[in-house]
């Protein structure tokens, strides 16, 4: 509850510091504001579960481990910002106030209780996602992208307030609790289909937030037109949120019809991983891979919430920490990159952009790769261990196709991510060596540092929930 009512309020605050004269007390700023609202957010752990605004939002341990990767995830992409310094049109104090009242959106998604909490943080995620996604006004991609998202958004939303309308009907109530004894008698007896359908629909409008097939067609063209460091915010926070939404939303209410959602679920992993592995497979720009590359990654954590055993919540938990560390760093080291050559005035954001970045850059190129290799799924980085645990779940499920499904299209991956790793190692070319600041620097080496540490230590995170 706490981050919450300080987001809130420090929102508000980070909109009068855009009046001050000087711009450059906002970066700052905002990184305490979300230290503070993190310390804030580890006050209850071990107290829960705890009920808040009549019983309408739930605080346990698993609510504040995501609510902890997304304020993680949120300090490192403000602090890449670097303030917004490079668009003189930008105005830094609107940037940062919407990015932290869509992460009030996105803790609402977490820890819901009520059907309409849920809906609200969605619309408040999703109205700040889609101004951010077109800030860059002189942009047409960035124009495009966000009408895209926007249009596309809006009817996802009809699809969650529909299915929310059904669910309501046939069981007559929002809570989730009052929803699942429900559902628990109706199984005994005869099913809901009223329930059932309504619980279609509000999985589709879910499944439109986290980019799984066949609900992915907006994100390679979003995330290609926005700019980059919202694309980072949207590829990871919005994801983790969307995600721990769907697995309260089915564990809370639907655990008992799994026989329903659990097959439909399972097909949508399977289509979402090989569309987003044959998908990024044949990208040229680096950051419509990082598109592709996320839908694949959606359908490895559906894997888990198809599992539904006791370990698909760890794994969920891991896997979004793995996902989020490698991705920030990736759209990092892009950010930086794709600065030093232009094409037609926009950033080049191709593989070639890459080419002899170790030569010069040695730093760069290694938090790439390790980057790569974790998102990849390669031995002694978190990403393996985070596929490993999916799989693991998949297994004790009994559900071993899968498991070998996913395996199969894990190589495919291998071919995509290890393209930027041969580019800057074993290809020439004329990047010079690219000035970082410190704060930059120390992100970065954090970060891959946490990547590797949970690749030859996962325990670490062992029964953390």
């Amino acid at each position: 509850m706490y981050p919450i009512i300080l987001l809130s309020v420090l929102g508000v605050v980070t909109l009068f510091l855009g009046f001050s004269k000087s711009k450059n007390v906002l970066l700052p700023s905002v990184l305490f504001f979300l230290i503070v609202a993190l310390a804030g957010n580890f006050i209850e752990w071990n107290q829960g579960p705890l009920l808040y605004f009549y019983d309408m939002f739930r605080v346990d341990n698993l609510t504040l481990a995501f609510n902890g990767i997304v304020l993680v995830s949120a300090f490192m992409i403000v602090a890449i910002s670097g303030g917004f310094r490079d668009n003189s049109d930008s105005e830094p104090a609107e940037y940062y106030a919407l990015m932290l009242f869509s992460i009030v959106g996105a803790i609402m998604m977490i820890g819901f209780e009520h059907l309409i909490m849920l809906f609200i943080g969605i619309e408040i995620l999703s109205v700040a996602m889609y101004v951010l996604t077109g800030s860059n006004k002189r942009n047409l991609r960035s124009n495009e992208a966000a009408l895209k998202y926007f249009l596309m958004g809006a009817f996802a939303t009809g699809f969650i307030l529909f299915g929310i309308t059904l669910i309501y009907g046939a069981t007559g109530s929002f809570k989730l609790s009052q929803i699942q004894s429900f559902v628990t008698i109706t199984n005994t007896a005869a099913p809901s289909y009223l329930l059932y359908a309504g619980l279609m629909l509000l999985l589709i409008g879910m499944l439109f937030k986290v980019s799984a097939a066949p609900f992915h067609f907006w994100t390679p063209d979003v995330y290609e037109g926005a700019p980059t460091i919202f694309t980072a915010f949207m590829s990871t926070i919005v994801k983790t949120a969307g995600f721990a939404a769907i697995y309260r939303l089915l564990d809370h209410s639907f655990g008992s019809a799994y026989s329903f959602w659990g097959i439909v679920i399972a097909a949508i992993s399977v289509l979402t991983l090989v569309v987003g592995n044959i998908g990024a497979a044949g990208q040229s720009s680096f950051k419509r891979m990082l598109a592709y590359s996320g839908i694949s990654h959606a359908g490895y954590m559906l894997i888990a919430i198809t599992a539904f055993t006791r370990p698909s919540e760890n794994a969920i938990v891991f896997y979004s920490i793995a996902y989020s560390l490698s991705t920030i760093c990736a759209f990092a080291v892009l950010m930086l990159v794709s600065k030093e050559k232009t094409v037609e005035g926009q950033p080049f954001e191709h593989y070639d952009a890459f080419n002899g970045l170790s030569k010069k850059n040695p730093l760069l190129a290694f938090v790439m790769t390790v980057s790569m290799l974790s998102l990849a799924g390669i031995p002694l980085t978190a990403g393996f261990w985070g596929k490993f645990m999916v799989f693991s779940s998949a297994a004790e499920r009994g559900i071993i196709w899968i498991a070998v499904i996913a395996v199969l299209m894990s190589t495919v991956g291998i071919y995509y991510y290890f393209r930027v790793i041969i580019a800057s190692y074993l290809k020439e070319g004329n990047l010079i060596q690219i000035r970082i600041a410190p704060f930059y620097q120390i992100i970065l080496v954090v970060a891959t540092f946490i990547t590797l540490l949970l690749g030859l230590a996962p325990g670490l995170l062992e029964g953390i929930i």
